[in-house]
């Protein structure tokens, strides 16, 4: 791990299973501990990770690394919407230094 990611608080999004966008948003809603009022919908996905007042705590003085595993049965069932997943994902760490999300290609528990 590089020293720029070193120290970020750690927050795992374990896709296992999920084979739709709502599974996805469920999963990310319990892993970032998202409040009730999550829209589970694409815009509402990129302000939550925009968003570092919901951010667990530690992770705004840190910066946070949300780590993604067991993506690809959702990304082989669902291609259009795990693109624009990505997408997401790829905004919102661009627009945040202190934010970097990592899919990892390991398998899954």
């Amino acid at each position: 791990m590089s020293e720029e990611l070193a120290g970020r608080v750690v927050v795992t999004v374990d896709l296992d299973g999920v084979t739709d966008k709502a599974g996805l948003m469920d999963r990310v809603a319990h892993a970032l501990a998202l409040p009730d009022w999550f829209g589970r919908n694409w815009d509402a996905l990129a302000d939550s990770l925009g968003d570092d007042t919901l951010w667990p705590a530690g992770a705004v003085e840190r910066g946070m690394l949300v780590v993604v595993r067991g993506w690809q049965t959702y990304a082989q069932a669902r291609p259009e919407e795990w693109k624009i997943a990505e997408e997401v994902f790829a905004d919102s760490a661009g627009d945040r230094p202190s934010l970097d999300i990592a899919l990892v290609l390991g398998g899954s528990s």
